[in-house]
């Protein structure tokens, strides 16, 4: 063998080793998560699903959101994830899923932002923990919706500027010319050349490039057209020149008959969704038609006067499946060219879209299960008759991400989950999956069927999204088998809305043969009829939907939503006398918010304010003014230590005052009154006053506290409401004995 040959094989090892992985494996590359500002907003960013990280601080910024749970595009994504409890003030990754415009978005107030009311919107999203799931990857890098393009007539070619973020000035708009000829494809050339120069812009270029390869390609691809003809750059408003190429100017022209291009304000939310072409049809279009995928528009201009005048209502807006025809795609494309689509010469850019999630409705925001029943008593026909029944349910319902959601549970000797919440998100797809359930058999457990849907049924692992009351509907032929009054107890106090629909149940004389009397109102939510459905015969079940639905869906009424956890105003009145010093007052601080730290904090939720007193009275702060825990917690710790006399009196009325005289009509109102020594005023006209407004009083004394005064503070019995320690260091030990007996007074009230 010559040294040439032998020279030659070995460089073709060096090469070939030199392309060889370490230990043959392909190491996983690690989520790269791409930082916002808290002004963006999610309609500026041209992506279905993508995650973002939110900087610290975003609700001091203000930055305006609509909605509620589901938000319009023209929301800030951070402050919408505060709103949604998704993340804190402290910031923090985010995953955002856009979906179709709804009719109407509805503000409130949560976690510290108000967010507002909007009539209707072109495009939604909705907002989770950025935690992705196991094999799921997200776009390391975010693509921006083009700028909105300028007015374009005959006339001197000019460049046009392309960008990949909003310009900061509005660009001129004119209505469509006469004598623009229409499409006869959706896939058109418009002639792009202006009159007049366009307004200054200040455009932010985005690098091009990107981690995907076919997107990269794409990126190469438009820089190589710079410098070439008109049949061989992209078009005006092709996106993907803007994503990808940093250039500003291409001189893009073309010497046609006039044409004033002009974005419709109808226009719809899902054209990108619904204006992709079969690949038949792409394939007739010369090199010169050059179509991309979603050229929306950006609409700068009229989020701008929303912004800064009003909540305008666009037009109603359509939203056409991919399936529509060719002619109506053409209609469409005459109508605004913009919508029609532009691509890059020589490639396919036609990608699968993903069909928009149902959103359900919005004033039923509900997760419910449905207990069916599955034991060899109801027969085979009254089993599909039960079938029957909640697929007209699932249908009168309209289930969807931004309503409600539901699952169904078939017991017997066990229960068993025939599909959970997070399965199925239309009422569409619920219709097959309910008839092709298969009985079980067995008895009637319901008693165990409802303690498996509070102990394994309503968790994150199976969707439930904890701002939806939770509903549990138990259908039961006759009577249960086992007993139902302990396990619906748990079950109530987890916050579950128990609803019995008894079919055919025992007359007089079957009585004597059921397990528990009276198991209905044993079970349900509460005992005034509201959660109790009695049906005669199975042949009148049907006639049971509408009713049903319409009080799983009466959220107000869903009382057992409200938990000793969260249904509080809590007052603290903390002494901060010369006689507790620094030292101790930081041990009282830490019990409180040790005592805080077991409650669910948010305006919807438990609230907590403080009042420190001397002689005279301070608001350290006031419900609702901390509105997530950590935020809370932190304020208990910035509390300075006063230092001064003893009026616990005057602050128990300071409190009624300033704290509870705010406090909302549903909640309970709890006050915790902590003092080291004997009040210089009288407390016992103050706390009886608190009494009759329906405040629950607790005291606790430290030290020198007088045992007569702690008595007249507390609501009675004494023994549950007030508590004394000899030494602060000991206030933690009375930590859970205060939880559980807030928690057991709330339990133990009258369900009727």
């Amino acid at each position: 063998m010559s040294k040439a040959t032998l020279t030659t094989v070995f460089i073709a090892f060096l090469l070939t080793s030199s392309g060889a992985k370490p230990n043959g494996k392909n190491k996983k590359p690690k989520q790269a998560v791409p930082a916002i500002e808290c002004d963006m907003r999610a309609g500026k960013i041209s992506l279905s699903e993508f995650i973002v990280k939110c900087p610290a601080n975003c609700r001091e910024t203000k930055e305006k959101v609509y909605g509620t749970g589901v938000f319009a595009s023209i929301s800030s994504i951070c402050n919408a994830a505060i709103h949604s409890g998704v993340i804190t003030n402290s910031g923090g990754k985010v995953i955002v899923m856009k979906m179709a415009g709804q009719a109407i978005y509805k503000g409130s107030l949560a976690n510290g932002v108000r967010s507002l009311s909007l009539p209707n919107w072109r495009e939604s999203f909705s907002v989770s923990v950025g935690k992705p799931k196991q094999g799921v990857t997200y776009p390391s890098t975010l693509v921006f919706v083009p700028s909105r393009p300028t007015t374009v007539k005959t006339g001197e070619p000019k460049d046009l500027p392309y960008s990949t973020v909003s310009p900061v000035t509005e660009a001129p708009e004119a209505e469509p010319s006469s004598t623009a000829a229409p499409p006869t494809t959706t896939h058109v050339t418009i002639p792009i050349t202006t009159s007049a120069k366009p307004r200054a812009t200040v455009h932010k270029v985005r690098e091009a490039g990107s981690s995907h390869p076919y997107f990269s390609s794409v990126a190469r691809q438009s820089q190589s057209t710079q410098g070439k003809g008109p049949a061989q750059a992209f078009r005006g408003s092709s996106v993907y020149a803007n994503r990808f190429s940093p250039r500003t100017n291409t001189g893009v022209h073309r010497s046609e008959t006039s044409v004033a291009i002009r974005r419709q304000p109808h226009a719809s939310s899902a054209s990108a969704f619904s204006r992709v072409q079969p690949q038949s049809e792409r394939k007739q279009h010369t090199a010169q038609s050059n179509p991309a995928l979603d050229p929306r528009p950006d609409n700068t201009e009229y989020e701008h006067w929303l912004y800064n005048f009003g909540q305008y209502s666009p037009a109603p807006e359509e939203h056409k499946p991919p399936s529509e025809t060719s002619h109506t795609r053409e209609s469409l494309a005459g109508s605004n060219p913009f919508e029609s689509g532009f691509s890059a010469q020589g490639h396919d850019l036609t990608a699968r879209v993903p069909e928009l999630m149902s959103q359900g409705d919005p004033n039923c925001k509900v997760d419910i299960a449905f207990l069916m029943d599955g034991s060899w008593s109801i027969g085979k026909r009254r089993f599909k008759i039960q079938k029957d029944f909640l697929v007209d349910v699932s249908q009168v319902i309209n289930v969807g991400v931004a309503g409600p959601m539901m699952g169904i549970i078939q017991y017997g000797d066990d229960p068993v989950t025939e599909f959970s919440l997070k399965q199925f998100s239309s009422s569409k797809d619920l219709k097959p999956a309910i008839s092709k359930i298969v009985q079980k058999g067995g008895l009637s457990n319901v008693g165990k069927a409802l303690s498996y849907i509070n102990q394994h049924f309503f968790s994150d692992a199976n969707g439930n999204r904890g701002g939806a009351p939770n509903v549990a509907v138990v259908l039961v032929d006759g009577w249960p088998t086992d007993k139902v009054e302990e396990a619906s107890r748990l079950a109530r106090e987890s916050g579950i809305n128990i609803f019995f629909v008894t079919i055919e149940g025992p007359d007089e004389n079957e009585k004597q043969n059921v397990v528990e009397t009276n198991f209905v109102d044993k079970a349900v939510c509460r005992t005034n009829g509201f959660f109790s459905l009695p049906i005669k015969s199975w042949f009148a079940l049907r006639k049971a939907v509408q009713p049903l639905v319409k009080q799983v869906c009466d959220t107000d009424r869903l009382v057992c939503s409200k938990t000793c956890l969260n249904a509080n105003d809590i007052a603290f009145v903390i002494d901060g006398s010369s006689s507790v010093g620094t030292g101790n007052f930081r041990t009282v601080l830490q019990f409180v918010a040790n005592v805080t730290q077991e409650f669910e904090i948010s305006d919807t939720d438990t609230r907590v304010g403080i009042v420190q007193y001397t002689y005279e009275q301070r608001l350290e702060f006031a419900f609702g003014q901390h509105n997530n825990k950590a935020d809370l917690l932190n304020a208990i710790k910035r509390i300075n230590y006063w230092s001064g006399g003893t009026s616990t009196g005057a602050a128990i009325t300071f409190a009624a005052d300033q704290l509870f005289s705010k406090s909302k009509p549903n909640k309970r109102k709890i006050m915790i009154v902590i003092t080291d020594g004997r009040s210089y005023d009288d407390v016992r006209a103050p706390a009886l006053a608190v009494h009759r407004k329906g405040v629950i009083a607790y005291s606790i004394g430290i030290a020198w506290a007088a045992q007569d005064e702690l008595e007249y503070i507390a609501t009675d019995p004494d023994r549950d409401h007030s508590f004394f320690v000899d030494e602060f260091d000991n206030l933690y030990k009375y930590v859970s004995k205060i939880i559980h007996n807030i928690c057991n007074e709330f339990n133990s009230q009258p369900r009727n």
